[in-house]
């Protein structure tokens, strides 16, 4: 079904909007959850740490399944169920206190967010045209941001009447979301919406998509390390609470102020391939420079450049997921996309807490910066590869087009 330019727009400012709000719900309450739990609740810090690692990869790991009953069922369906799922959990989370409560809660919210995430994505795809596509992810970008800055603030507050209310008012915000999201038009995010599994199938034999989804690893493991290898960098060099609270506060204040500008500056300029290549290599480039930091200012700068990098990035993998996708199955496509993350990001953050240590035993400490930039710089190496790949086949067949036009 073919929408009307206005459907379409307002969609994708409801979608932007909901997006706002699940940064700012998660946010409000995730990162008080180790804090609450080891410290308040006298659990034991590795229980804790299993509990969020149990979130993240199922999350990221169902979210396959998420993006193939958005191509059956249509995106609005599953995320309207998938906000109201993660609500739930987080009222468990409220009142969980045992270890195996708190992994429920964990498990619930986890399969909340496995419903939404890929077929909120891929109704942002489905919503723009692919000229709008880069400017509406760098928009969705910036409310990310935004989320990421309200969420933690409005749960520090809360956290002065408890845990509890903390938890309950994220899930209330989740709640309103599903209220939000019965006002999205139909998101059909599949043209073939008759067989289950049918975009699956297409999105598991497309040969240079599985490729550029391997390769985003290499972008993910390095996105992961804001929340492990430079807050633990910025500890070493600085007060820890303060190299925290500067290390996060630049990267969202610069994703609020300067995400549409500098999208806006080079997507003029350059393909959405070109620009995610060259943002990952500025991530390889700010982490790699970690390496010689010696004082605190010095790792804010590559805080800085890492953040640049990411602001390019970030819009652009969705962008290119979206022109390699079929448009027969986006949902599928951005579900399969989700497994980067999915093992990107884990083995990212497994990585970066061993290589740390064993930084500090082999008294090597540029060793786990030199190898966060080799992954990254090998990542946007082959995206070069394959990206000149995809244009030789693609002038190819225009050449062989316009020959056999009369």
């Amino acid at each position: 079904m073919t929408l009307a330019q206005h459907a379409r727009y307002r969609g994708l400012s409801i979608l932007i909007v909901i997006n706002f709000m699940m940064y700012a719900g998660f946010f409000m309450v995730i990162p008080l959850v180790s804090v609450h739990y080891v410290q308040t609740m006298g659990f034991a810090a590795v229980t804790v740490g299993m509990a969020l690692a149990l979130r993240q990869l199922v999350q990221q790991g169902v979210s396959v399944g998420g993006g193939v009953l958005s191509d059956r069922f249509g995106g609005r369906s599953l995320i309207t169920a998938g906000v109201l799922i993660r609500a739930l959990g987080f009222v468990s989370l409220a009142f969980a206190n045992t270890p195996l409560l708190l992994f429920a809660a964990m498990l619930l919210s986890a399969l909340g967010g496995a419903l939404f995430e890929a077929p909120s994505r891929a109704g942002i795809a489905a919503l723009t045209t692919p000229d709008e596509r880069a400017h509406a992810f760098s928009i969705n970008g910036v409310g990310s941001g935004l989320g990421m800055v309200v969420g933690p603030l409005v749960g520090s507050l809360l956290l002065d009447f408890g845990f509890t209310t903390v938890a309950l008012a994220a899930a209330i915000c989740f709640a309103l979301i599903g209220v939000l999201s019965l006002l999205l038009p139909p998101l059909e995010t599949a043209s073939d919406r008759t067989r289950l599994g049918f975009g699956l199938g297409l999105a598991l034999r497309d040969r240079p998509f599985l490729i550029f989804t391997a390769l985003l690893m290499g972008y993910w493991s390095m996105w992961v390390q804001l929340t492990i290898s430079l807050p633990l960098a910025g500890e070493r060099l600085a007060n820890a609470a303060d190299a925290v609270r500067w290390i996060y506060g630049i990267n969202a204040g610069m994703t609020v102020l300067l995400q549409i500008p500098i999208m806006g500056l080079v997507e003029r300029r350059l393909r959405p391939p070109t620009i995610l290549i060259l943002g990952i290599a500025l991530m390889a480039g700010g982490l790699g420079m970690v390496a010689i930091a010696e004082t605190f200012p010095w790792l804010i700068g590559c805080v800085v450049i890492f953040t640049i990098g990411t602001l390019l990035a970030t819009p652009s993998q969705q962008s290119v997921t979206a022109a390699l996708a079929d448009p027969r199955a986006l949902g599928s496509y951005f579900g399969v996309n989700a497994l980067a993350l999915a093992f990107g990001g884990g083995l990212g953050n497994l990585s970066g807490g061993l290589l740390i240590d064993l930084a500090t035993v082999l008294h090597l400490p540029a060793l786990p910066w030199i190898i966060f930039a080799t992954i990254g710089l090998i990542s946007a190496t082959g995206l070069v590869i394959l990206d000149r790949k995809l244009q030789r086949q693609s002038n190819i067949a225009v050449n062989a087009q316009q020959q056999s036009s009369p």
